[in-house]
């Protein structure tokens, strides 16, 4: 199969949220193992990633020396961070990969996401981002044309827009790459967030694009068999903090399109995982890192499939014919 894995960005810093660099190899070492299983397995599997914690100590940075030195705009912040943890997860992976008598083939592709320079978001951004700052701070960083707004007994804190993710604009190299036999590392960050100009060229814009749709996207763009969304909870949950919160093992997108998921956390990765399953009729999987193997065989976390079915249930199964050597 040809596998997409999305990697929360908490996935990829130390167990207390810390993001020293010592913190961040050794969460990316951890990491390394779960997904060369399932390059072991026989799979073409492509990797993106979040970088909230990596872009925040960034934009920390940029406040520290905003008054001395011009910010980064916050495109460049995702192109550093994607290269960054790229590279940490290709010397993970070329350590891992051996162990399995496998040959460390890794990329990594500093990647763009297409947007559209007319999405709603750029007129009114909300999407929060960094900490947040007080009076004198927030102005330094409005001069250089930041925008803020103002949290009730906590400061000022910088929002941004989040537009749609319409195509991944280097997915054709990912493509080459994979048939070659390489693991491949790209958008992370939901991609550089990129818009097409007047007159045809591409130019990065100061946005923040949700790296689960941007992983959909992508795996349609590769046609991919399977999307898995790995975190770090062992299913999607109904009801989720509430005494008759129960975990759904298996769902049509129907299905989870009638729950309310929160907008932070679980939402995009089960708006991801249904928009995936309904256009390309494929399988789709949200679970915990550790079980990624299991998920791609269905025997863990949540799996959406057009039809909801599993192995051994009555009627054909999407996730059998996708799988090939379920149980």
């Amino acid at each position: 199969m040809r596998i997409v894995i999305a990697l929360g960005g908490n996935a990829l810093v130390g167990e207390d949220g810390g993001s020293s660099p010592d913190d961040q190899r050794g969460a990316v070492a951890s990491a390394a193992g779960p997904i060369a299983e399932v390059v072991a397995a026989g799979h073409q599997v492509l990797l993106t990633h979040g970088n909230g914690p990596q872009v925040g100590d960034l934009l920390r940075r940029n406040e520290l020396a905003a008054g001395d030195v011009p910010p980064d705009p916050l495109d460049w912040c995702d192109a550093q961070t994607q290269a960054t943890i790229g590279t940490l997860l290709m010397d993970a992976l070329d350590v891992e990969l051996p162990r399995r008598g496998l040959p460390a083939r890794t990329a990594t592709l500093v990647s763009r996401t297409l947007v559209d320079a007319d999405d709603p978001g750029f007129e009114e951004p909300t999407k929060p981002i960094g900490r947040h700052l007080s009076e004198e701070e927030k102005t330094v960083l409005e001069e250089h044309g930041q925008v803020f707004t103002e949290v009730p007994r906590k400061g000022w804190r910088r929002v941004v827009a989040s537009p749609e993710p319409l195509d991944c604009l280097d997915a054709a190299a990912a493509d080459v790459l994979l048939a070659a036999g390489f693991v491949v590392v790209c958008s992370g960050g939901g991609g550089v967030p990129t818009v097409r100009v007047a007159d045809g060229s591409l130019v990065g814009v100061e946005a923040v694009v949700d790296k689960d749709l941007t992983s959909a996207v992508l795996a349609e763009a590769l046609e991919a068999d399977l999307l898995l969304v790995l975190t770090d909870v062992p299913n999607v949950v109904r009801g989720f903090g509430t005494a008759s919160a129960e975990p759904i093992l298996r769902a049509t997108p129907a299905l989870l399109r009638r729950e309310d998921f929160p907008a932070g956390s679980m939402g995009p990765k089960v708006e991801a995982a249904c928009r995936f399953v309904e256009i390309t009729g494929d399988t789709a999987g949200i679970g915990r890192l550790e079980d990624a193997v299991a998920i791609m065989h269905g025997q863990a976390g949540t799996i959406v499939t057009p039809s909801g079915l599993l192995p051994g249930e009555e009627g054909p199964s999407p996730l059998a014919a996708a799988a090939g050597a379920l149980p």
